[in-house]
């Protein structure tokens, strides 16, 4: 074990009580790994780890650590936390290096259909097909990965650690079929006539919108569309405000700001410390550059048929009945202008209607796919999980849901099995 890791994993008490790990979406064993390493003994950590993850690399590096498992870290009441992020992805990446294997069941009869290769989708592939299942990943794009691939940005989550990883999950023996898009090239109907068990990880990716005047002006992009097709103008010498404060604002601002723009300004209307983001992103965003206003809400987009000015107006953060939370409320009389040439809307996103309409089964009152806590939908053989589904928009929780469907599946057709 290289130097810098074993002073990291030497600096863990190994609790145990574990309070890491109720911080983590996944529940990773974090203490257990982090011992065994400790002693030098890299596969067994790695075989702990794989128990509830095959996104190591990963989730080690983008994951928002401060927020979940470190903010719960013992060492970090009175100092700095254990690097739980750095040590999983050192783990992670040794077991890549090194083939590792990850522990595999007996063949069992079921064949199932998983649509989307995101983080939802390859976990739920990789641990049905470690249960012994025959597995067929249906994917719209030629490369996997879905938000890993389409949305974070290289400079976040390199593309070699992200392929490899996968790679990975694929040597399990899972087949894959790409360019593949659900609603143009099968239905739900055409899936369930050839498998016993379908599951839905197609995400969620359509910009939500403010809902203001001038939206509908030239200029005026979504986020996410943004960071998936990469159709961006040319942004040399202009102002950009993105509107948002989540990780896709960051990575969007962080990317155009990389492209040349002469002003990127984040727009965000509550405090810095209610922003959703990764604090870590937020830190590198002002270290490239990157403007924030916050406490300012965005009321109208400006100009005659192209981008000009946007209209801001102060808010006040207030405690309202029945909320934990702080809500924002614009400041009356506190409105003012600024120059600008694009719009990003980066607040949040949502299902791609024309899709879920299609499917047949319950949807949530977002549009989203309804379903309960181990991934089911309203039918029976039907399972969804990840950002489709769910308002947890990370990547260690579109993981655990794609698990926790996997785990699901196989009790539905275990089921099954015994009726016979």
């Amino acid at each position: 074990m290289e130097k810098k890791y074993q002073e990291k994993a030497e600096y863990c008490l190994n609790c145990k009580v574990k309070p890491c790990r109720t911080g983590c979406p996944l529940e990773n064993s974090i203490p257990d790994f982090i011992r065994e390493a400790k002693e030098g003994n890299m596969q067994e950590a790695y075989h702990i780890l794989s128990q509830t993850t095959v996104l190591e690399s990963i989730c080690g590096r983008i994951c928002p650590h401060e927020k979940q498992c470190q903010s719960k870290c013992v060492r970090g009441i009175k100092g700095e936390p254990v690097s739980i992020g750095e040590l999983e992805a050192y783990i992670g990446d040794t077991a890549i290096r090194e083939n590792y294997p990850m522990e595999m069941e007996e063949k069992k009869e079921g064949k199932i259909a998983v649509i989307g290769a995101g983080p939802a989708g390859l976990t739920c592939s990789a641990f049905l097909t470690r249960k012994g299942y025959s597995v067929t990943i249906f994917e719209k794009y030629e490369e996997l990965g879905g938000i890993l691939a389409h949305g974070i940005p290289a400079f976040r989550l390199d593309p070699e650690v992200r392929r490899s990883t996968i790679q990975k999950i694929l040597d399990l023996g899972m087949e894959v079929k790409t360019k593949q898009e659900l609603g143009k090239d099968f239905t739900i109907s055409d899936l369930e006539k050839n498998y016993d068990a379908v599951f839905l990880g197609i995400g969620a990716n359509i910009s939500s919108k403010m809902g203001i005047e001038g939206e509908k002006l030239n200029g005026v992009y979504g986020g996410n569309e943004l960071l998936e097709f990469g159709n961006h103008p040319n942004y040399q010498g202009k102002k950009v405000a993105v509107i948002g404060g989540g990780n896709v604002a960051m990575d969007t601002a962080r990317t155009i700001k990389r492209m040349g723009a002469k002003e990127v300004t984040i727009i965000y209307r509550r405090a810095e410390e209610q922003m959703p983001a990764e604090r870590k992103e937020i830190r590198e965003a002002k270290e490239e550059g990157v403007q924030f206003l916050f406490t300012t809400n965005i009321t109208k987009i400006l100009g005659k048929e192209s981008v000009e000015r946007v209209e801001c107006i102060k808010t006040e953060l207030v405690q309202k009945e029945g909320e934990t939370r702080l809500s924002p409320v614009n400041i009356e009389g506190s409105n003012y202008e600024i120059d600008m040439d694009y719009v990003v809307m980066a607040l949040g996103s949502k299902p791609e209607e024309a899709v879920t309409k299609e499917l047949g089964i319950t949807l949530n009152r977002k549009g989203g796919i309804q379903i309960d806590e181990q991934g089911r939908t309203s039918k029976e053989n039907i399972f969804a999980g990840g950002d489709i589904a769910s308002n947890k928009g990370t990547i260690a929780w579109a993981a655990r849901a794609g698990r926790d469907a996997a785990f699901a599946i196989d009790q539905y057709l275990t089921e099954k099995r015994k009726k016979r």
